[in-house]
């Protein structure tokens, strides 16, 4: 593999899409967004042939021009994602990615007061606006949605949301079972905003002056107030921490709400979405950082208890923390594509 970029057999084509649901938004973000559509090798040459669709979404402080970023000895995923249909490893798709990044590092692709109606976005206007102009297959049964971490909870949350629009997903180390990913980083937050005398927005005015992660506080603080302005902000768009900045106690009824964002809670509420799927990846390393492999075993035991067939699921836990599996989107990708060509749907 070449450390330098190679031409694709398919076609990246790069488009803005300007949205009027994150027009106005609380935090003053663009409302034109970077919309990447991939069309696979032979499109053009089919003019009547339709193709199933993949919405990829990124982590948190993801944005979609990232893709481009690489790292020693692995290919981009773009490129990764094209050889997966040059070589034959998976029927050919449409591939789409999705940008929904936020002043604060990211929207958790659901619909807040603090940050925006980035659910809606991502359904209402990204999905049509890309069915209208590519030869999908407009259909649940030929969409599918894949992430990792932050990503993966969008891409655990959303078929939930909208079985309607997505009947596959793939969720790589996807955030899930709360009490272990988030609850954890709760004293440490108290400890870092010593510095600040338990204020975050102090934290966050020293943030926003200066060049980013330069303070030991920062890449925890960031996740800590960014989650909080997506799950337990008010309807004025001040957001409420779920736990006391200064003595580390929880604050239930503001804890409560991100756990109403559990996917690990959420699937007995959804269970007749979750059951109307064809596909579900669920993969982490057993070494993830924020506990994410304990997730993904919460999460996959609630899709069996809800009645979500075993043969609907692929499931494994690998070697591996949270970084570096990027090596695996190609395997979730090429599954995805092979299930719903072999349930006679590409």
């Amino acid at each position: 593999m070449l450390p330098w970029s190679a031409p694709l057999a398919g076609t990246l084509n790069e488009h803005v899409i300007s949205s009027e649901l994150l027009r106005g938004n609380p935090l003053g973000d663009p409302h034109d967004r970077p919309l990447w559509v991939y069309t696979p090798p032979g499109y053009a040459d089919e003019p009547d042939r339709r193709y199933p669709s993949v919405y990829i979404i990124q982590g948190y402080t993801g944005y979609v021009t990232m893709w481009r970023n690489s790292s020693p000895f692995r290919q981009r995923f773009p490129e990764a994602a094209d050889q997966v249909f040059a070589s034959g490893q998976a029927p050919a798709a449409i591939l789409v990615y999705v940008d929904a990044w936020t002043s604060y590092g990211g929207s958790q692709f659901v619909d807040s007061p603090g940050t925006g109606r980035y659910h809606s976005y991502l359904c209402d206007e990204v999905v049509p606006w890309v069915d209208a102009r590519y030869r999908t297959a407009a259909d649940r049964e030929h969409r599918a949605i894949m992430g990792k971490s932050s990503g993966g909870f969008g891409s655990m949350i959303t078929p939930m949301l909208r079985p309607d629009l997505f009947g596959g997903l793939a969720t790589h180390a996807g955030d899930a079972l709360y009490e272990q990913c988030y609850l954890r980083e709760f004293g440490t937050a108290v400890r870092l905003l010593r510095d600040y005398d338990a204020d975050i927005w102090a934290w966050w005015a020293d943030f926003s002056s200066r060049v980013a992660f330069t303070h030991p506080a920062d890449a925890t603080l960031l996740g800590i107030l960014g989650v909080a302005a997506c799950f337990s902000a008010n309807d004025d768009g001040t957001v409420d921490l779920p736990f006391d900045p200064r003595t580390g106690v929880v604050r239930p009824a503001a804890w409560q709400r991100w756990l109403d964002w559990d996917p690990v809670r959420m699937a007995p509420q959804y269970a007749s979405a979750l059951r109307s799927m064809h596909s579900v990846w669920i993969d982490a390393g057993t070494r993830d950082d924020y506990f994410l492999d304990v997730g993904a075993e919460a999460f996959r035991a609630e899709l069996r208890a809800v009645g979500v067939a075993d043969d609907v699921i692929r499931y494994e836990l690998f070697e591996a923390t949270h970084s570096g599996i990027d090596y695996r989107y190609p395997m979730s990708l090429a599954w995805l594509c092979q299930r719903m060509a072999a349930a006679g749907i590409s």
